[in-house]
């Protein structure tokens, strides 16, 4: 079973430019590393002790900006003015362990039923695009 979820992270790495095969069973396997990324994501909230959550804020810039001159005649001028700019920050939350272990069990749960479902896709795809 974990050769099988291994040999998916790294076929996932390759499916963005990969062969037939590859882009076949990243695509019927996107639910799999979906999982696996949530539990990655839960486990290192239970090692931390708290989850991470993003956040976005504006905030202004001072940039340079192209003011046109009353006469035409004159060129434009420039000067600082301010712009906003979204930026995304991180922030600790809070979380209930004994909530966030009972997810992870859960996630395994079903980490275990997507990889034995894709196992026979797998398989098809290996089949429907057999590379030498």
């Amino acid at each position: 079973m974990r050769r099988l979820i291994l040999s998916l992270s790294v076929l996932s790495l390759l499916a963005a430019c990969g062969t037939p095969q590859e882009q076949c069973i990243n695509r019927n396997t996107r639910d799999l590393r979906t999982v696996e990324k949530l539990i990655t994501e839960v486990q290192g909230n239970l090692a931390r002790g708290y989850a991470i959550e993003d956040y976005t804020v504006t905030v202004p810039v001072w940039r340079q900006c192209v003011v046109p001159s009353a006469d035409p005649a004159q060129p434009a001028v420039t000067r600082p003015c301010l712009e906003d700019e979204v930026e995304t920050r991180t922030r600790p939350v809070a979380i209930d362990l004994n909530a966030e272990r009972a997810k992870l069990e859960s996630l395994f749960t079903k980490r275990d039923q997507l990889a034995r479902e894709a196992q026979p896709v797998i398989a098809q795809c290996k089949a429907q695009y057999p590379e030498s």
